[in-house]
């Protein structure tokens, strides 16, 4: 018998948001940003945007899988499934609207963080 991989969780195949545009530049022969040319203080709030999302995914994977244990109509599983995706976009979506105005902001040379009203 072959196995179908069923023990990878979905979360590991889902891909980001920013990841599916940084591949979508790339085809178009559009170079990747470099985060090396970023300044230290720049790449640890970009660490720690990364960092939050990634616990809100593994607490909402958790969630997930909890209430999929507890369901057994397809139906409810299906919704859930939808659920789980949809919030996980959002999720993936925020971080990357947060990365992306910090790249913006060291662009425009603005350095401190929080300024505005």
């Amino acid at each position: 018998m072959a196995a179908d991989g069923g023990g990878q969780d979905e979360g590991a195949r889902m891909k980001s948001a920013y990841d599916l545009a940084l591949e979508r530049l790339e085809r178009e022969g559009i170079e990747r940003p470099r985060e090396d040319a970023l300044t230290d203080e720049v790449r640890r709030e970009m660490a720690e945007v990364r960092s939050r999302a990634e616990a809100k995914i593994a607490e909402l994977e958790i969630l997930h899988r909890d209430r999929l244990a507890r369901l057994y109509e397809p139906e409810a599983r299906q919704q859930e499934g939808e659920d789980y995706r949809r919030e996980r976009r959002r999720i993936e979506e925020d971080r990357d609207r947060k990365l992306d105005a910090l790249r913006r902001r060291e662009e425009a040379g603005v350095r401190e963080p929080g300024t505005g009203g």
